[in-house]
């Protein structure tokens, strides 16, 4: 695993206040933080810094959020990408993560859910640049990472029953428009089954479990 001060993370927001508070939570954790309030500049330092991971706000002038991410993932560095933003719709989610964003945290932001999801995304890095190293790295389909899938796959394994959406949400700590595109494509593939739970009222909740015939060599 990379050491801990060895990591350098950008930052790319138009607004100032929260390129400082975003910094002031890398610091924190050890990270080196890198900011910048211009995508376009964001895209032109991740070719000169190597950075380990960027977090990018969706509303910015000229080149905004998607921009920015599409022009990021045409380099082909794997990077993970954290996008900001206030909007929930999992319609947007879907269009970042086909330009190759990684995971998502809403605003306003708060300093535990975004360590978390910076931490989950260095680990997907991390598994991704492994990958690389071996020649051995896969994307399922157009919008889906191994590293990303596995990290879902490989917690669900370590359940001893069925657990819920949300109890997977809070498991791996990606968003929940993160772990939705990958639930739909565990359920897609026949990889997971489905345990309605049906209450008085309203739509039945569901839980999930992989199949019992399930391993990671499936994937």
């Amino acid at each position: 695993m990379l050491k801990t001060e060895s990591i350098k993370i950008l930052i790319i927001d138009d607004e100032p206040d929260i390129l400082f508070t975003l910094k002031e939570i890398c610091n924190y954790c050890g990270y080196e933080a890198i900011t910048t309030t211009s995508g376009k500049e964001g895209y032109q330092m991740v070719q000169t810094l190597t950075p380990n991971m960027v977090i990018v706000d969706y509303h910015m002038p000229e080149w905004d959020g998607l921009t920015t991410v599409k022009k990021l993932s045409s380099l082909g560095l794997n990077l993970p990408i954290l996008v900001l933003t206030v909007d929930e719709q999992q319609e947007t989610a879907d269009k970042f993560m086909l330009e190759g964003a990684t995971d998502f945290s809403i605003k306003p932001i708060k300093a535990p859910d975004l360590i978390a999801r910076i931490k989950v995304n260095l680990q997907i890095y991390e598994i991704q640049k492994q990958m690389l190293l071996k020649k051995e790295e896969i994307y399922l389909e157009k919008g889906i990472s191994y590293a990303t899938l596995k990290v879902i796959t490989d917690f669900m394994q370590a359940q001893t029953e069925e657990v819920t959406f949300e109890e997977i949400t809070i498991g791996v700590n990606l968003a929940y428009q993160t772990v939705h595109r990958y639930i739909q494509h565990l359920l897609k593939n026949d990889f997971l089954d489905v345990f309605p739970i049906y209450g008085n009222l309203g739509r039945p909740k569901n839980k999930y479990r992989l199949n019992p015939d399930f391993s990671p060599e499936k994937l």
